[in-house]
């Protein structure tokens, strides 16, 4: 794939504490209902496996403005529980107080002082030994379901609108979008240079974005109603597919390589297992000089994976690689273990066939001009 030494690897399985930091605008009046909310989700959330602690915190400049820190071992567990419905179902009523809300993941580098004895008994992750070097690109991707059957009307309009402007503000521009088609699942995958957030309301407030979306809600199997903030933010939480690995080289934009995407469906309850497998797999095929895949991206909210490939040539000239197996058929069988399916890829043959189920059709894949 490349020179080691030229390789980015973000991932959320190396094992580094986590610091999530929620960042809240409160609703004139909504204090005292904020404060027993948030009282509630405090006591469900204790008993999370993974948490650490949490802080609740009013600014001393403005008594509107909130800040919920909480620590956890790693970022496996807060993914499984962040991402989960029981979650959704738990931060309903904070929301119900809040005008704006903005979240931020981190992991620990340094620290200072003596650690609690929560986080002592806890067994809390490691920090981490070095910063990790990044290529300036936050990536993101959502996922929805659309009624069977309409299938193709949704990828028609998914594919015919004007893409919105690239620049956002002085910061921020979006820098590519994929989208894909999986059975009923639609993936929108998007790659942001500078503020996420930003950029995902910026595209949000796009007539010609706006349009579309319009258009796909009468096929949609969740319904949504995006002038309405709440349920907006129910959709887009339930929507979200946050990365959890990519492996890439930065500035590499070699003219032969395509984009691919791949979806996964997950044995129940082993879907942070599958992702965890797949990273591992990229990790060790990066080291083979011949591999032909450029980039990884993995997305993964429970039992769904999805792995987006940028690949130099033909796809199938690695079907191994592109599938995400290094090791053949004893990799295969760990594989087998982890998709619903159940179904081991044995031999090329299998393995030819599983990487055509798993590969999901392209709709659009936009990439702005440089500025």
């Amino acid at each position: 794939m490349t020179v080691l030494s030229e390789r980015i690897t973000q991932s959320a399985f190396d094992g580094t504490r986590l610091r999530v930091v929620l960042l809240l605008d409160l609703h004139e009046g909504a204090q005292e209902r904020f404060l027993e909310a948030y009282e509630e989700m405090h006591r469900q959330v204790a008993a999370v496996p993974g948490h650490i602690v949490d802080q609740l915190c009013q600014s001393i400049e403005n008594p509107s403005q909130w800040l919920i820190t909480s620590e956890w071992e790693s970022a496996p567990p807060f993914l499984a529980w962040v991402n989960s419905e029981e979650h959704v179902r738990m931060v309903q009523p904070l929301h119900d107080c809040v005008s704006n809300t903005r979240s931020l993941r981190y992991g620990v580098v340094r620290e200072t002082g003596t650690p609690s004895k929560s986080r002592a008994k806890s067994g809390a992750g490691e920090l981490r030994v070095a910063p990790r070097r990044g290529d300036g690109i936050v990536r993101h991707a959502l996922t929805f379901t659309v009624r069977p059957g309409t299938e193709e009307k949704v990828r028609k309009i998914l594919s015919d609108y004007a893409a919105p402007a690239a620049r956002v503000d002085a910061t921020t521009r979006l820098r590519r979008t994929s989208l894909f088609l999986h059975g009923n699942r639609v993936v929108r995958a998007v790659e942001v240079e500078g503020d996420l957030l930003n950029a995902l309301r910026h595209v949000s407030q796009q007539p010609e974005v706006r349009a579309v979306e319009e258009a796909v809600n009468p096929y949609l199997e969740m319904d949504r109603d995006l002038s309405d903030p709440q349920s907006a933010r129910t959709f887009f939480t339930r929507a979200a597919l946050p990365m959890v690995h990519h492996l890439g080289v930065p500035g590499d934009s070699r003219p032969d390589v395509t984009r691919h995407g791949l979806c996964y469906d997950a044995r129940e309850g082993r879907g942070m297992a599958l992702a965890q497998f797949l990273a591992g797999q990229d990790e060790a095929a990066a080291d083979d000089p011949s591999s032909h895949v450029v980039r990884s991206t993995i997305y993964q909210r429970g039992d769904l994976v999805v792995r987006v490939l940028d690949v130099t040539g033909d796809l199938r000239a690695r079907p191994e690689l592109a599938l995400g197996l290094v090791d053949g058929p004893r990799k295969g069988a760990v594989l087998g273990r982890l998709l619903r399916d159940g179904d081991a890829p044995a031999s090329d043959k299998d393995i030819a066939r599983l990487l055509d189920r798993c590969l999901m059709t392209p709709v659009t894949d936009r990439t702005a001009p440089e500025s």
